[in-house]
């Protein structure tokens, strides 16, 4: 039987009802990542999340992903705690599959993987670099720019000295701030849009203080949003069924991105927002444009098995990719909204049989031998 290890982070259990609680569910970085703030919405404006543990999943997501695994083997659960390298040299198992965010540093993604390769084990998705890359949106841009794969306009900001440094490029507002090494979500708010030069500025300094690291400034993309599946490696690499956003279910006068409000706040299980739609409803010609492009920046990227490829249309319709999360939320419930499997059920794949592609995309790459718990 094959011995397959599971990699994980788990969420702390939440202390009481406060702000982070509201990041319970927060598995996942959300597409959009440019965008505005109006007078109308900024009373459903949340306060700064004490978000430290936004990218780690949830007890309900992760025995969901055991489950799915145990069809393949035994599970043998390894959580990314301090004696993970321990346990692991101890486990040696057939091949790991990987879905650890890490807590720390902007290399905190590579790091189980790393330790994987350290001690030969072979292990599911992107390897090392690619995690660190996709995980500096500074960096992920520049390569995709060096390979001419569409990118808004950027600049980090790396200390409160460089603003003025950054407004001299004379940049056409709307512009929108972010942390340059965050995802699931933390430091993407409504506030982070900024109209003029002194919105920008009191944004990037608040960013700058609050996440302790360079802040990405980028263009303003006005067009519609998508987020895309990809599933494989090399010439069997496919996008899944495309995700659109229906920023019309946004409360009125709303940013129209999907950022923390809107997954956070106003898109409840009580209260489901209905913001997407999958198959998103386009043309034949921008369906193959987006496929093309999500596909390049996978590659480009060297991204594996799996990943989820975030994209936004300028004001001339033409498909620039905003983020690569070679790390995809994958919650099992439908009604989190959690895009890659609900792309993947478009494609007719439930939940087992997600997270078993990914194994087997893995395991085919490495050449381990799956076997069966039956």
């Amino acid at each position: 039987m094959t011995r397959i290890g599971f990699a994980y982070n788990q969420k702390p259990e939440p202390e009481a009802a406060d702000a982070a609680a509201e990041l319970s569910r927060a598995d996942e970085e959300p597409p959009s990542t440019a965008g505005g703030t109006h007078a109308a919405v900024a009373a459903l404006v949340a306060p700064a999340p004490d978000d430290e543990f936004a990218e780690w999943d949830s007890a309900e997501t992760i025995d969901a992903v055991a489950r799915a695994l145990a069809r393949h083997g035994e599970v043998i659960r390894l959580e990314a705690r301090d004696d993970f390298p321990e346990r692991l040299r101890a486990e040696r198992p057939d091949i790991v599959f990987n879905i650890a965010e890490g807590l720390r540093g902007p290399n905190r993604e590579a790091h189980v993987p790393a330790i994987c390769e350290f001690y030969g084990v072979p292990y599911s998705g992107s390897d090392p670099f690619t995690l660190a890359l996709c995980l500096d949106k500074a960096r992920t841009k520049e390569i995709l720019r060096a390979n001419d794969v569409p990118t808004a306009d950027w600049v980090l900001v790396r200390s409160a000295a460089e603003i003025d440094a950054a407004l001299e490029r004379r940049w056409r507002f709307p512009l929108f701030a972010k942390p340059v090494h965050e995802g699931s979500s933390k430091g993407i708010t409504e506030r982070n849009f900024a109209a003029d030069a002194d919105a920008l500025r009191a944004i990037v300094l608040d960013l700058l203080e609050r996440y302790q690291q360079p802040v990405l400034v980028e263009r303003f993309l006005p067009g519609q949003e998508f987020t895309c599946g990809v599933l494989g490696n090399g010439a069997a690499a496919r996008v899944l069924p495309i995700v659109g956003m229906n920023f019309d279910a946004l409360p009125s006068g709303a940013v129209p991105i999907y950022g923390f409000e809107a997954k956070w706040l106003w898109d409840r299980p009580e209260n489901p927002l209905d913001i997407f739609s999958c198959p998103a409803r386009i043309s034949d010609t921008l369906r193959a444009e987006i496929e093309r492009v999500v596909l390049r920046a996978y590659d480009v990227l060297g991204c594996r098995d799996w990943s989820r490829v975030d994209v936004r249309l300028d004001a001339n319709g033409k498909a620039h990719i905003v983020e690569v999360n070679p790390l995809p939320g994958i919650l099992p419930d439908p009604a989190d909204n959690s895009c890659l499997p609900k792309a993947a059920r478009a494609a007719g794949l439930d939940y087992d049989a997600l997270i078993g592609a990914a194994l087997d995309a893995a395991a085919a790459r490495l050449g381990v031998r799956l076997g069966s718990a039956a």
